[in-house]
């Protein structure tokens, strides 16, 4: 069997990585993780125009999708990916498991071109590359995480000054875009529906984080739930879950799923990482160089962002379905001898003696 000579192991604790059997299995998890997930996003997509046939969308706030089969079966794949998702916290840091979401990408991307008839220009296809390019470089300059013994440490982190500015900023915002943005915009701007999920995100991973830890803790002998902290956790981490569950089928049902889920990887894995780095203090001790290359990581997810957010300000409806969507609709109906009779389309009834018919959108 291969085994990592030392060298190998040195240059790997250069880069910030650290080769034990619990990155590994992270890694492996997070992978799996990405594949459900990003199977998840087309499925409950597919269920979303399904239940939109028959009654009101997500988007204007219709439930009617809880009544279709095939968006409960998008749910039960997406709960497996995250499930898969939150054990991988438990094994390997944040800032490493995180950014290996960019495989939902991958995924969701090659099952819309089948299954959606979704297709992404050469732009796009360049946005979701820089965005993967950007997690690689993060994922290999990714700090190695302190081990911590107790869910105590982990709530002396959680209430540390920086990290509660960073959470009241981040509820401050989100509040902001729900009263404010959403009745305006979320129907026009893609990114309005998933910066509520992104940055709601960030504080369900550092929740789920905390989470694990404690069970992790618990299954090796210490019990973890006999503290009060180890129930808040899980309580902030269910709230976040519905809200962001709620807001991304609200993405899913209005915009393209090959916009979606890269943009929402992108900005998703960024606050993810930022809140990490403040709560965990990831960056600590580490070189000036090794941040330098996660900045530069940072960089490159958010221009594949920006490239990927202009495909789709850049897209053109064609005269046909500008028209199609105006309403009322009157159909004139011209007899023989000149005359003219019009009717509305919705009135359901129609004359005998038409010759040629024209259709009017105004």
């Amino acid at each position: 069997m291969w085994v990592p000579s030392a060298a190998m192991m040195g240059s790997g604790e250069a880069l910030g990585l650290s080769f034990s059997n619990d990155n590994v299995k992270g890694c492996v998890l997070a992978l799996v993780s990405s594949a459900f997930i990003g199977s998840s996003f087309i499925i409950k997509k597919k269920g979303l125009l399904r239940a939109g046939v028959s009654g009101p969308r997500a988007s204007v706030g219709g439930y009617g999708y809880l009544k279709e089969p095939l968006w409960w079966l998008g749910m039960i794949t997406m709960v497996v990916g995250e499930l898969s998702n939150f054990v991988a916290y438990i094994y390997a840091p944040a800032v490493l498991v995180t950014p290996l979401g960019a495989m939902t990408i991958i995924v969701s991307s090659i099952l819309a071109h089948f299954m959606l008839n979704e297709k992404l220009d050469k732009l796009g296809i360049l946005g979701c590359n820089l965005c993967i390019v950007g997690a690689v470089v993060i994922v290999l300059h990714a700090p190695t995480e302190s081990s911590l013994t107790s869910v105590d440490e982990v709530w002396e982190l959680a209430t540390q000054p920086a990290f509660l500015l960073y959470t009241a900023s981040a509820l401050a915002v989100v509040l902001v875009l729900i009263l404010y943005f959403c009745p305006r915009y979320g129907q026009t701007n893609l990114m309005v529906y998933v910066s509520i999920c992104s940055v709601i995100g960030s504080l369900t991973v550092m929740s789920i984080k905390a989470l694990g830890i404690a069970i992790k803790l618990t299954l090796e002998g210490s019990d973890q739930f006999v503290y009060f902290q180890t129930w808040i956790f899980a309580s902030v981490a269910v709230t976040c879950i519905i809200c962001q569950l709620n807001y991304l089928n609200m993405a899913l049902d209005t915009f393209n799923t090959s916009l979606v889920s890269p943009i929402y990887y992108a900005l998703f894995t960024s606050f993810t990482i930022v809140a990490s780095v403040i709560m965990f203090k990831d960056w600590s001790g580490q070189s000036a160089s090794t941040i330098a290359s996660e900045i530069c990581g940072f960089v490159t997810i958010f221009s594949g962002t920006t490239i990927l957010h202009s495909t789709r300000e850049a897209d053109i409806p064609s005269p046909t379905d500008i028209y199609a969507s105006l309403s009322p609709k009157v159909t004139w109906y011209i007899q023989g001898n000149g005359d003219s009779w019009k009717q509305k389309d919705e009135d359901g009834q129609y004359p005998d003696f038409p010759s040629s018919l024209r259709q009017d959108y105004f």
